[in-house]
């Protein structure tokens, strides 16, 4: 029960992140907002590492490449999903995001070398079904929106199965670290490039990459604040709850996150999923759970 709660938790969390991150999508430039949330999340890590019985000696590795890799593909598919957020629906966009689950099966084919058995592989026809039905050919702009939220997807499992395969040399607060210190390093190098707003033309869909910085007012600093201390918490959570509890029990529970999209669409931007949006949700949700659950439980029969 512990873990269940804990990976609902952070998962609840993350989506906190996406709802406050549309929020300001409005009057900031991406960068400027990962900016002040890797600030924040570096703050509360480092207090933590200290914390921590092995300190900061647990931030060495011998694996720098490895990690540089693993960075830039995070933050490239963070910014094409908060990019393509801002243009569409907060459920929309959560859907098309759980196609992760589904990419990471079929990337461990290609990657690992994996075997997926045909339950699995058909669980990932569904959920590529379910995506079409989300991306809505021929909707214009929300299509590109989309395709950007579904790029982010794929980068995403990508980034897992580097997880993976570093994952017995590494530890959790080294891979945080340096994820956020590639946020900084690129938040701090876009915004000198691209933070005088010179390079905005205006458009819907790419203005908030390229608008200019702004002194936050002080109505927006709990937002602000908001963004790092749930990616941090949030994560945390979900890496307790896989710690302590199978991934079977667990796994399907990172899921919450569809409601609670659903639920801040409701609440904070007034929108609600069509019938067309519902049958791709259903869609996607379902088979990544079953995705999710199969290699759970396939995992633990091998152990045995």
């Amino acid at each position: 029960m512990t873990g269940i709660l804990l990976a609902a938790g952070g998962t609840a969390l993350y989506s906190v992140n996406d709802m406050a991150i549309k929020h300001l999508s409005g009057g900031y430039a991406l960068h400027q907002i990962i900016l002040f949330r890797a600030m924040v999340g570096m703050a509360i890590l480092l207090v933590l590492i200290a914390c921590s019985g092995a300190g900061f000696a647990q931030l060495r590795t011998r694996r720098p490449l490895a990690h540089l890799i693993r960075v830039v593909t995070i933050l490239t598919s963070n910014s094409a999903f908060y990019t393509g957020l801002a243009a569409m629906e907060m459920a929309d966009a959560a859907a098309v995001s759980y196609t992760s689950p589904l990419m990471v099966t079929a990337l461990s084919v290609l990657a690992l070398g994996e075997k997926v058995g045909p339950r699995r592989w058909f669980a990932v026809f569904l959920g590529l079904i379910g995506t079409v039905i989300i991306l809505r050919p021929g909707a214009g702009v929300i299509q590109g929106a989309a395709l950007l939220v579904l790029l982010s997807s794929l980068l995403y499992a990508s980034s897992n199965l580097m997880t993976r395969s570093m994952r017995e040399t590494e530890t959790a607060f080294t891979f945080s670290f340096y994820v956020l210190s590639g946020f900084i390093l690129l938040s701090l190098t876009m915004g000198a490039i691209f933070g005088d707003g010179s390079h905005d033309s205006g458009d819907a869909l790419w203005g908030f990459l390229f608008r200019a910085w702004i002194w936050p007012p002080l109505a927006d600093i709990p937002w602000l604040l908001l963004t790092g201390s749930s990616v941090v918490i949030g994560g945390l959570m979900v890496a307790q709850a896989y710690r302590t509890t199978e991934a079977a029990v667990v796994a399907p529970f990172d899921y919450t996150g569809m409601p609670m999209a659903i639920f801040w669409g409701v609440v904070i931007f007034g929108t609600w999923p069509d019938l067309t949006s519902w049958a791709g949700i259903a869609l996607i949700c379902g088979s990544g759970i079953y995705v999710v659950w199969r290699e759970a439980a396939l995992a633990k029969r091998v152990r045995k």
